[in-house]
């Protein structure tokens, strides 16, 4: 039989990690000690030397001649944030902080591929949440695609397809696919559970 103190030390560690530990699922509204712990890390990134955009969440394909892409979550925004600051010898001030923390959209970013230099004009984007559509609140893409690696051969362009989605929108717990819609038909899909994502 285990001691009270054994249990009075296990309480403590869940209770501890309930609100300091990053959360499953793509945090809304963060609680003070996520964004804390999110700005941690962008600083231990910054002193490691790495990129900002390692805490971007890709998605598809590794290489530059399939589709992918990355979102940025509030967290994730936080830690992209403090890396920045950090790499510049600065600290983030209350009101960077409340801009990522308080924004109402997350933003996905895309790279599709096509055979003429203005193929992604027009395209769109959607998150389908077994089969609820969501529409994203604003859509920008590439007007001019730029050559792929293997130009002239194809895919000779890629261009990149970026939305940004409302949080009330959305569901931050349900396994998503991101579909493209290329103006010249067709479609790209991403398959991404959100409750694996912080």
């Amino acid at each position: 039989m285990k001691s009270p103190v054994y249990w009075a030390l296990w309480i403590a560690v869940i209770w501890t990690c309930g609100f300091a530990c990053p959360s499953a699922a793509i945090e809304v509204q963060p609680a003070q000690a996520q964004v804390q712990l999110a700005l941690d890390r962008g600083k231990e990134a910054a002193a490691r030397r790495q990129a900002p955009e390692t805490f971007y969440v890709r998605f598809g394909s590794g290489d530059d001649l399939h589709p992918a892409g990355f979102l940025v979550t509030k967290l994730g925004g936080l830690s992209v944030l403090a890396t920045h600051m950090a790499l510049r010898g600065l600290e983030p001030s209350a009101a960077d902080i409340a801009q990522v923390t308080e924004t109402s959209t997350m933003l996905v970013s895309t790279v599709i591929l096509g055979d003429s230099p203005s193929f992604a004009v027009n395209s769109y984007i959607v998150l389908d949440q077994g089969g609820r559509m969501v529409k994203p609140v604003t859509v920008r893409v590439d007007g001019q695609a730029g050559r792929s690696s293997v130009w002239p051969n194809s895919p000779q362009f890629q261009a990149k397809v970026v939305a940004t989605f409302s949080y009330a929108d959305f569901d931050p717990h349900a396994q998503t696919t991101i579909i493209v819609f290329p103006a010249t038909g067709g479609e790209v899909r991403f398959s991404l559970n959100f409750i694996d994502i912080d």
